[in-house]
């Protein structure tokens, strides 16, 4: 491809970043599948965008599940490269959208893991009141307490803690912003937190949970806290924050049923996102009846 041709997937990256306001990790994936795509053309010698059609856009994919590529990311992959030629066609580059009604894969659908209520109850009493523990404690009940994401905890900064630590304000994918409650338990562990940060915290650092050393902590760091204490209190060490915040959704639409309150609180865009929580929830009901119900239990063998 020409010097021309080569620069557009630069330029829709910039488009996902000025425009769509994509987080850097989404556009760090976009990136790696549009080399991928690259790569394909220079392999194909196709000099051209407007020169690929559905047949190319599928051998794409093959040529990458012959590599050993999931169906999860042949998905993504192809979601990639359809937003990409969606941006060509506005741009006025090409006249149609190749990568549009070629199919990737199925996936089977895979339900969120989470921890049940007393496995929650048994993580976040772990022991402790020096600042790293308190600070710990502070992360983990904010994770369940509000169902956060693990890059939204890390980017708050003290400023996003409203009215006395009763609120949160969350910025979340897309650079949307939503207003949480924080539930009792947690105030209570952000109230003693943020009275042992002045012992971390450098003088100047905003961010509202920090490392040993004063700053931001990074997500690796909460990680690794996070597992630290799962095998500590015996609730597990493959525990991830994810799981916190599907626990949160799970409960909370156990509860409530009210879809899309759960799905107010998760800053999800489409319900459909959200819907997954009632798999699970049915999950749970199906395990009820089958011990439950005197006409669900096998009968014993005479």
């Amino acid at each position: 491809m020409d010097a021309e041709q080569q620069s557009w997937p630069g330029q829709f990256l910039h488009h996902l970043h000025t425009e769509r306001r994509l987080s850097p990790h989404t556009i760090a994936a976009y990136r790696r599948d549009l080399a991928c795509l690259q790569g394909f053309c220079e392999q194909r010698e196709i000099r051209y965008w407007a020169a690929i059609n559905p047949a190319a856009v599928r051998a794409l994919l093959a040529w990458r599940h012959r590599q050993g590529l999931s169906g999860r990311s042949l998905q993504r992959l192809l979601s990639a490269v359809r937003s990409f030629f969606t941006y060509l066609l506005r741009e006025g580059l090409i006249t149609r959208n190749p990568a549009q009604g070629v199919t990737a894969p199925r996936v089977p659908a895979r339900l969120p893991e989470t921890l049940d209520v007393d496995r929650i109850t048994q993580l976040l009493a772990f022991p402790g009141n020096d600042p790293l523990a308190l600070r710990d404690r502070a992360m983990l009940e904010l994770l369940y307490s509000c169902g956060l994401r693990l890059a939204e905890l890390i980017g708050l900064d003290q400023q996003h803690v409203v009215a006395g630590a009763r609120e949160l304000r969350v910025t979340g994918k897309g650079h949307k912003t939503r207003i949480l409650p924080i539930g009792g338990a947690a105030v209570r562990a952000l109230e003693a937190w943020l009275r042992a940060r002045v012992c971390l915290a450098a003088v100047d650092e905003p961010a509202l949970f920090v490392s040993r050393r004063g700053s931001r902590l990074s997500p690796r760091a909460l990680q690794m806290r996070l597992r630290k204490w799962g095998l500590e209190t015996g609730t597990g060490g493959a525990l991830h924050p994810h799981m916190l915040r599907h626990s949160f959704a799970t409960h909370l639409l156990e509860s409530s049923g009210d879809l899309r309150a759960v799905q107010e609180l998760l800053g999800h865009a489409s319900i459909s996102t959200t819907q997954v929580y009632t798999h699970l929830d049915f999950q749970h009901l199906a395990t009820v009846y089958d011990c439950a119900h005197p006409r669900a239990k096998k009968q014993a063998r005479k």
